[in-house]
């Protein structure tokens, strides 16, 4: 097997790990983030940590350090992100990590050369009692990668802090069936039994899709590929059952839905009615990693001394942020090609799938076995939720 499929299980486990964490804190919002993008930029830090520190890093993203080396692990990612980052046909990925450390501080040759070499990263000095400077080099930088789409990650900085690791990934896919946009229509989505609001939704009716309504629990999923190697899983569950699905969202279960996707028999066709919508997630990690198992890393016991000998670091401040927009054309707004309309005929179809109600979202690069994105749409015409403790 290729390297990035040797780290997929952990990646997958960790993913879900984070992802419950959130629900559990933030029940009854919109949830988005890249775990891949997450998982990458602490792996690389890794290669900065040493002794505890750094099988705590390793650890916490889920690797069983007997039975996988550590080199397999930097050799999976180094795989992992080169395939994402590859030009692919109306796929676009870029991955992508950033380390800001005080200008007093010098990097470590070693640790400069395997980031590069590995992980592609960027290692900037900046002067952090210049906190604008700071927060707009930073911000720039990511405006500049995410291809503007990924702006303020960064709002506040104290003026103490020695280093800030910050990871992005922007995403932009075609679907391999489009939307008509001229079908697109105001429609309610039910947000709870209180909420309704009005959301523009796409429609399909004519093409044949991949999905199944769950034997044995109450939701439906559909899987919808996008041009290149990904594909998306939408899984809206029964009104009123999604903390029963969320409770049952594991990476076996996206596994077994994954391969039952691939059986003729639940390629049929589909009614399809989706809404078109933008959310992203923001998430300040050295808040949330200590209770997955990072407990030293954001404290005094770190030890970061393989990225400087200068003084004692501990990674002081991490930001994350990922934002999704669907549409018509697929993710993110694309040039626009005319359709051939077609003549709907009068035929009754019996298949429909409305998603008129809090569903969720897997984006899931398939050559490498990785969830890109997770996520939970609970009201789509809300699209940026800060999670600050």
């Amino acid at each position: 097997g290729s390297p990035s499929l040797k780290i997929a299980p952990a990646n997958a486990d960790f993913a879900f790990r984070f992802y419950y964490l959130i629900a559990s804190e933030t029940p009854g919002k919109n949830i988005f983030f890249s775990p891949l993008s997450i998982s990458a930029a602490y792996a690389m830090l890794s290669l900065g940590a040493c002794s505890h520190s750094r099988s705590q890093i390793l650890e916490g993203l889920g690797f069983n350090l007997t039975e996988l080396s550590e080199s397999d692990v930097h050799r999976g990612f180094q795989h992992l992100l080169h395939t994402l980052n590859l030009p692919g046909h109306g796929l676009e990925t870029r991955v992508g990590s950033a380390l800001f450390l005080s200008h007093n501080l010098k990097f470590l040759a070693k640790f400069l050369n395997d980031t590069m070499a590995v992980y592609e990263a960027k290692l900037f000095h900046t002067n952090f009692y210049d906190t604008v400077g700071t927060i707009q080099l930073i911000n720039d930088h990511v405006k500049k990668e995410t291809r503007g789409k990924i702006v303020d990650l960064v709002s506040e900085l104290k003026k103490d802090v020695l280093m800030v690791l910050v990871n992005y990934i922007y995403f932009k896919a075609l679907w391999e069936k489009p939307f008509i946009s001229s079908r697109t229509t105001p429609k309610d989505f039910y947000v709870d039994e209180n909420t309704t609001v009005r959301v523009p939704m796409m429609l399909q009716d004519q093409e044949h899709h991949w999905y199944l309504h769950d034997r044995y629990l109450p939701c439906s999923v559909l899987r919808m590929d996008y041009k290149g190697d990904a594909t998306v899983f939408f899984i809206l569950p029964n009104q009123g059952k999604m903390r029963e699905i969320e409770e049952v969202l594991t990476p076996e279960m996206l596994m077994r839905w994954n391969n039952l996707l691939r059986k003729r028999n639940f390629y049929k066709k589909l009614e399809l009615h989706l809404p078109k919508f933008s959310i992203s997630g923001s998430y300040v990690l050295d808040q949330i990693l200590p209770r997955l198992g990072f407990t030293d890393l954001f404290s005094k016991w770190a030890d970061l001394s393989g990225i400087t000998k200068q003084q004692k670091l501990e990674a002081s401040k991490s930001f994350h942020k990922a934002t999704l927009d669907v549409d018509e054309a697929g993710t993110e707004a694309a040039a626009a090609t005319s359709f051939a309309i077609k003549f709907f005929s009068a035929q009754t179809n019996r298949h429909i799938l409305r998603f008129n109600r809090p569903f969720l979202v897997v984006i899931f690069s398939t050559s490498t076995q990785s969830v890109l994105f997770l996520g939970k749409v609970v009201d789509p015409t809300k699209p940026h939720h800060h999670h600050h403790h």
